[in-house]
């Protein structure tokens, strides 16, 4: 049982500012640790608590976007008592001749447009859906996720991210739409390759 409380969060932020990379006034790495090599005791502390936030919301499936969004979208899942975990497509593949969801996102990191897509059979309409992802910047993945969960007419409870980039629109407007957000750090600048936190 994994406990993530005040000193779990102080220990994301600290990984981020030892281990994370600003590069540019925009981008942040954190290859070391969340999206690339994984640091399971972390990724599973936050998964304990995005499920400590929303179990009561009684989320039935998480969502979250491949590939980097999984391992805290299934470390979720877990904490939530063992729910199935989606994740979207971004590739078609060969094996799926199914009907899909599908919906048009612009990616921030590559600067082009994707389809998004999932098996219709695998998103039922009585899913009670919480999205998780390692990132929200401008958004766009999320509301893709979003438009996903509503032509399957489910209910969307909520948005989990690791990191908030704050300085980027997404957060603002999820709130502003009035969906419930958690992010577990946001990112307030980045500074000379520093990366500044919105609670230094």
């Amino acid at each position: 049982m994994f406990v993530f409380l005040e000193e779990g969060l102080q220990a994301l932020r600290q990984a981020i500012k030892e281990q994370g990379k600003g590069l540019g006034t925009d981008i942040v790495q954190v290859g070391s640790f969340l999206n690339h090599r994984l640091d399971t005791r972390l990724l599973f502390g936050m998964g304990a608590e995005i499920a400590s936030h929303f179990r009561e919301d009684d989320p039935s499936l998480v969502m979250t976007v491949e590939a980097s969004g999984i391992a805290l979208a299934l470390a979720t899942a877990h904490a939530l008592g063992g729910i199935p975990v989606l994740f979207t497509k971004k590739n078609p593949a060969k094996n799926q001749n199914e009907a899909m969801y599908e919906t048009q996102v612009a990616s921030y990191t590559k600067g082009t447009p994707y389809t998004m897509r999932c098996a219709q059979a695998l998103l039922p309409h009585d899913a009670r859906v919480l999205i998780v992802d390692d990132f929200l910047a401008r958004g766009e993945a999320v509301r893709g996720m979003l438009d996903l969960v509503s032509q399957a007419g489910a209910r969307a409870v909520g948005v989990a991210v690791a990191i908030e980039k704050g300085f980027q629109e997404g957060g603002r407007q999820l709130r502003e739409a009035g969906v419930k957000l958690l992010s577990l750090s946001v990112v307030r600048e980045i500074k000379d390759g520093q990366i500044l936190l919105q609670d230094d």
